[in-house]
């Protein structure tokens, strides 16, 4: 049975910095859409279009910490153990999402997390490894990045303050 570790380097796959996990990029557009032709929420020009792979596994600071872009972000479930996901809205509401394979149960395999909301993501406990693959398009940015703010989360979405703990630094 394949093990993160030998994913990990079979890959060659580092450590996502701020957000958790491991992570390679696979693709990134050779081509840039300048900012003048994009929305006024961008504060760059971007690339057309951007994709990772990414593990996580049960090590207690492998999640993806709760952060919000301005793109959409579509999630691709691919190998292992189921992943919760959590999403804060900008109106108060909030939903919790498992990707994986039990499809009959409810698990997606693909997932768009909209832009603007609130998104983080861990291993379901007892899961040994999950690969997911994200893509963005407009390309993803770590200056787009916005890392959440573990008491004002909390303050806001209180009903998942238990998750908000777990999924914030």
């Amino acid at each position: 049975m394949l093990t993160a570790k030998e994913i990990i380097e079979y890959f060659d796959l580092k450590p996502l910095p701020l957000e958790g996990g491991h992570f390679m990029q696979w693709y990134r557009s050779d081509e840039r859409i300048a900012k003048a032709a994009l929305p006024e929420r961008y504060i760059s020009d971007k690339f057309f279009g951007t994709a990772i792979l990414y593990l996580l596994n049960p090590d207690p600071a492998s999640f993806s910490a709760l952060h919000k872009l301005p793109t959409d972000e579509l999630f691709h479930f691919y190998l292992g153990d189921p992943i919760e996901m959590l999403l804060l809205f900008p109106d108060g509401s909030s939903e919790k999402i498992t990707l994986g394979q039990d499809l009959l149960g409810g698990q997606k395999v693909q997932f768009n997390a909209p832009r603007g909301v609130w998104q983080g993501s861990r291993l379901i406990k007892g899961g040994a490894f999950a690969l997911i693959g994200t893509t963005m398009a407009p390309g993803f940015d770590y200056c787009d990045l916005v890392l959440g703010n573990r008491e004002a989360l909390i303050k806001s979405y209180p009903e998942r303050g238990d998750l908000i703990r777990a999924l914030s630094r």
